[in-house]
């Protein structure tokens, strides 16, 4: 049955077949250098090396598989797996020997088995299709913010009072614009990866003023190498405090700044469209604020360290290690950890208090998470792997608890 399962999963993967060279694990696994990238996905060994600068997640991702099981970090970050075959046929230069395992030999082909067979589960149940209404109440609820604030400061003027009530609307605003952005981002919303990519540049860069691609170079590594040193970026930093045992990490609690987030854009590529979605939200702001409070106020109005509480709870206290070349769901369960639920806490993270879920599974609509966090936490309970779920105020606490002192 397993067997039979995994050829009906694997069959919309399968490419056109003219006697394939057939290759052991252990040639992949030689594959793994900048100038020389293999990597499997369901059996088929693929040739990146050529690839990797024009793969729109990022040439990093790519990297950190190389001489690697991708099957299911490739589903999981793929939506639409059929239309990525265009791309990944003239990479294909074979398969693995018959006698080979379907994933390296360390990592436990049951709970493998067992996870790819949840998610076959999940995509029968729809779980990976979105509700356009939850979605567009939640795009309203940020313009209906970001206009009352304006009318509130436009008819009350910019008295003490009135400007910590604005400033709340808008940070309220723009935290739930960077979520949105966030879930477009990882294209759950939209069937159409365009549409998701099209008001991801809106959201992003008209209502946050960062580029759209900056964030996705450097999330995809995130999800792709959740806490593995240093391979995901939001552990890597700088040498500001000491999380864990490994390294000096700095932790921003506070939004990155539009400074740090242009120096690395120009750095590496000039994203002109990015550059202008993000230009207009300066533009709007401070022609709708700027008569008000001054460039500087203005600026002040939308500092806030929300979005980085929400996202560290989740990861800082939880196991940071070096390559291990674990399963997909090992990798994600001992990386994440979840925030109970409430109707406060789902408002208030974006349902990103069901971490674990969105980390296995990026391209599922975030309020589908709840309904499939019983089956996440079965198979955790199968194979003996713990499914953390704590209070909000201990996770606040904890992201302190796992901070050192500053590094001398």
């Amino acid at each position: 049955q397993g067997r039979a399962n995994e050829q009906e999963g694997n069959a919309k993967f399968d490419l056109p077949r003219k006697s394939l060279h057939t290759y052991i694990w252990q040639e992949v696994q030689r594959h793994n250098q900048e100038t020389d990238q293999w990597l499997v996905i369901n059996r088929k060994v693929y040739d990146v090396t050529g690839w990797v600068d024009r793969h729109p997640g990022g040439r990093q991702v790519l990297n950190y598989y190389a001489g690697e099981d991708a099957t299911d970090v490739f589903r999981a970050m793929h939506p639409d797996p059929d239309i990525v075959l265009l791309y990944l046929k003239p990479l294909l230069i074979g398969e693995l020997a018959p006698e080979e395992p379907n994933q390296e030999r360390n990592k436990n082909s049951q709970l493998v088995e067992d996870f790819q067979e949840l998610r076959r589960t999940l995509e029968t149940m729809n779980m990976f299709n979105a509700n356009l209404g939850f979605f567009f109440l939640h795009f309203a609820q940020v313009l209906i913010l970001e206009a009352l604030a304006w009318v509130i400061v436009w008819h009350f003027g910019s008295g003490w009072l009135i400007t910590i009530f604005i400033s709340f609307l808008l940070v309220v605003a723009q935290v739930q614009g960077a979520i949105l952005q966030h879930d477009l981002g990882h294209l759950s919303i939209f069937k159409k990866s365009k549409w998701n990519r099209l008001m991801q540049k809106v959201v992003m860069g008209h209502f946050e003023g960062l580029s759209a691609k900056w964030w996705n170079n450097r999330h995809f590594q995130h999800h792709v190498k959740t806490n593995i040193y240093p391979k995901d970026p939001d552990i890597d930093v700088g040498p500001l405090f000491v999380i864990g045992e490994l390294q000096p990490v700095k932790v921003c609690l506070e939004i990155l700044s539009t400074r740090e987030i242009f120096q690395e854009v120009a750095l590496r590529k000039v994203y002109t469209l990015d550059i202008a979605w993000a230009s207009s939200f300066y533009i709007r702001y401070f022609i709708t604020f700027g008569p008000f409070y001054g460039i500087f106020g203005t600026m002040v109005l939308l500092e806030s360290p929300w979005v980085a509480y929400i996202t560290q709870m989740s990861h800082i206290p939880m196991k940071m290690s070096k390559e291990e070349n674990q399963d997909w769901f090992s990798t994600q369960v001992l990386a994440t950890c979840n925030v109970e639920q409430s109707l406060f806490n789902d408002w208030f993270t974006g349902h990103l208090n069901f971490q674990i879920e969105h980390h296995l599974f990026p391209t599922m609509p975030c309020h589908n998470y709840h309904k499939v966090a019983p089956l996440v936490k079965s198979l955790c309970a199968k194979h003996g792997l713990q499914y953390v779920n704590k209070p909000i105020l201990k996770a606040f606490g904890d992201i302190l608890r796992a901070l050192t002192c500053f590094r001398t």
